[in-house]
């Protein structure tokens, strides 16, 4: 019983004892008190009666009593699970106060890498540019001397009594077409200039129907310069194959620009660890494809390098997973690459790989409904 150990703690026990008494000390005398037989058994029954009224008011205290501790220890039950709810939902409410502290220090860390990252290849982008602003300026700077030079003959020959007319033409033709040639590489760097500012001013995420084939071929060539720069004995073999009826897609040029520099660094850093492994025989290469099917356009990316273990293959476009050495890579370029591909564009981008072999990443974009011609691009 659930009162077993407590039951001198009852309260209907006092009551209960002092009344037997009362009654036992009235019976007592009775019988003493030198009343008839008959006199005595009409009291004993009376007594009997009155004893038996007092067993069951007592057993009455008794239930009351017992119901009464158990709504007492029911109610101190609840209060104490109670007690224990709010304690456990004061502890969910503090570690999801923790959590939620952890998960925004989480986000600020991954945005800070994810700008890293995009400052990164800004930063390579620029070192590409500047090699491509060079090799213009190089161009103006020559045939400005030169042209220089040959103002000095005109003038010279010009100051003769009898001038040789033949040979004024020669020079002012040379002069004029060294002016061409400035001027067309003048245009040149100035174009360069231009899309450069144009890059670092897309920040609206607008689609603009873009040429893939320009798009790609102009940051092969920067993130090859780019990577050049880190490391002046690099080369290697630079192959595309553009499809001339790709067309345009609908696309955010300034997203698919650090996807496409992302992907041809990791093709150019893969060669380049090959060649450090094998030096007899090896030639690196990257290899770019373009190609329109079914109402999608691909972008194809293959490298001769040394392959992508099977074991990791799956992994590669998990945020900050890296195959690099530390300070070398953050793992988050394929991870953004990836995101931009499928959530920015609705494409996908997969991978295909043999370990020593090659590794190709394929880009797939829908097409827009109705090709454009792409648009000219003027150098």
């Amino acid at each position: 019983m659930m009162f077993t150990g407590s039951w001198a703690r009852l309260k209907f026990w006092y009551a209960f004892i002092s009344n037997t008494l009362i009654i036992s000390i009235y019976f007592v005398v009775l019988v003493t008190d030198g009343h008839s037989i008959h006199d005595r058994l009409l009291i004993i029954n009376n007594g009997m009666m009155l004893l038996s009224a007092h067993c069951v008011s007592a057993l009455t205290c008794y239930f009351f009593e017992v119901n009464s501790r158990i709504d007492f220890l029911q109610r101190r039950t609840i209060e104490a699970e109670k007690n224990k709810s709010n304690a456990q939902r004061e502890e969910l409410e503090l570690q999801a106060e923790q959590l939620a502290n952890a998960l925004n220090s989480l986000e600020t860390t991954q945005a800070q890498l994810v700008q890293r990252e995009k400052m990164a290849s800004l930063g390579e982008l620029t070192a590409g540019i500047a090699h491509e602003i060079q090799n213009p300026l190089n161009f103006v700077n020559n045939f400005a001397e030169v042209s220089t030079e040959l103002a000095a003959e005109l003038l010279a020959e010009a100051a003769q009594p009898e001038p040789d007319l033949p040979a004024l033409r020669e020079a002012a033709e040379d002069l004029r077409q060294n002016q061409e040639r400035i001027r067309q590489h003048g245009r040149r760097a100035a174009n360069i200039v231009r899309d450069m500012l144009a890059h670092a001013r897309a920040n609206s995420g607008a689609r603009v129907p873009t040429d893939l084939n320009v798009l790609a071929d102009e940051h092969l060539h920067l993130a090859y310069h780019s990577f050049r720069a880190r490391d002046p004995q690099f080369n290697a073999t630079l192959t595309t194959h553009f499809d001339p009826s790709l067309g345009v897609v609908e696309a955010i040029p300034e997203a698919l620009s650090r996807v496409m520099l992302n992907l041809f660094n990791n093709a150019f850093y893969a060669v380049q660890q090959r060649q450090k492994t094998e030096v007899n025989g090896y030639r690196p290469e990257v290899q770019v494809y373009t190609h329109r099917s079914n109402g999608h356009i691909e972008l194809r990316v293959r490298d001769n390098g040394l392959g992508i273990p099977a074991p990791i293959r799956d992994k590669i476009f998990q945020p900050f997973f890296t195959t690099k050495p530390s300070g070398e890579g953050t793992g988050l370029g394929l991870s953004l690459s990836y995101d931009i591909v499928t959530k920015g564009h609705g494409g996908t981008l997969s991978v295909d790989s043999q370990e020593g072999k090659f590794t190709e990443l394929t880009i797939e974009l829908p097409q827009s409904k109705e090709p454009e011609k792409a648009p000219q691009t003027e150098l």
